[in-house]
Formats: C-alpha cells, structure tokens, sequence
C-alpha cells in the first residue's frame, strides 16, 4: 500500500469540515488506491464535537482512512502535512463589513500560516475555503515563506457564483 497521503483540515468540527472529511476519508478526494492520515485541527471548545465526528469516521471503518487525530494546536495538525485545507475561520454577522471581518480573521490565518510554514511537509500544498478566502489565503501565505507561492489556492467558486 502506498503511504498515505497527509491532510490537514482546519475547522473540521463545522458543518464544512464535517461534509469534507467522509469525502477525504472514502477517497473521492485523492483516489480510490490513496490511503489518507487526517489531522483535524479545532478551536479548544469545538473539540468535544470534533469528538463525536471522529467517532463517526472509526464507525465508518473507511478502508483507505489510515488515521485521524484532533488537536487544538497548529503546528500539530500540521506537522509534515502534504495538504492543509483552511476550513475554518469566523463567518460574517449581521451588519458585519468586510474589513471588519478581515480584522477578525487576520489574527487566525496570520497564525496558521506561522504553523504551516513551521510544521508542513515540504511540499504543502493549501486551499483556503474561509471566506474571504483570496485575504485569507493572501494573509496565511505572507506568514509562511517556505512554501512556495504555486502551492497556495482559494476557493473563490462563491464569489463567481454571486457574480454570475
């Protein structure tokens, strides 16, 4: 068996995060023949539903799911990932501007772009899904000089769409 690929999903105990990883787990991501390890990265009071999620997964006994941690720290979850999905982040409230939003996640993707850059694997690649995901794609990428600039993603499909 080949070894498994290393995801890292942040978020993972949302509502997002909880859809995305049966799909990484079953191998609809990364191929019927790729085992996956995911490390699940969640805020300290989210873990306990994170919990229930990762029980979810050993219930499933997915055959190409060939571990899954949860963790509250960054550099942890991401330590010699090859993929980091950056699910999580503080959505928009009522009445809340952009840039009041952007203020908001700034301290969290200024964070884990430190820990991406600190613990990924050499060849990282990363997907930022939060919105607004170009500035926090931008802002994690700006914190995280080791990765190579190819390597980084945002899931603007959103944005085309309320454009469209």
């Amino acid at each position: 068996m080949t070894t498994p690929i290393r995801v890292a999903v942040t978020g993972a105990g949302g509502q997002i995060g909880y859809a995305l990883l049966f799909r990484l787990a079953s191998g609809s991501a990364f191929g019927p023949d790729r085992p996956v390890a995911l490390q699940l990265l969640e805020i300290t009071p989210a873990l306990p539903a994170l919990g229930g999620t990762m029980m979810e997964l050993e219930d499933c006994a997915f055959p190409l799911l060939s571990s899954a941690m949860a963790t509250d720290k960054p550099e942890e979850a991401f330590e010699g990932a090859d993929w980091v999905i950056l699910v999580g982040g503080l959505p928009r409230k009522e009445g809340q501007s952009r840039a009041d939003l952007n203020r908001a996640n700034s301290p969290i993707f200024t964070g884990q772009g430190k820990a991406i850059n600190n613990a990924a694997g050499t060849g990282v690649r990363v997907l930022t899904v939060a919105n607004p995901c170009n500035t926090n794609c931008l802002i994690a990428r700006s914190h995280a000089p080791k990765v190579s600039g190819d390597r980084w993603f945002a899931m603007t499909r959103l944005d085309q769409n309320r454009a469209a």
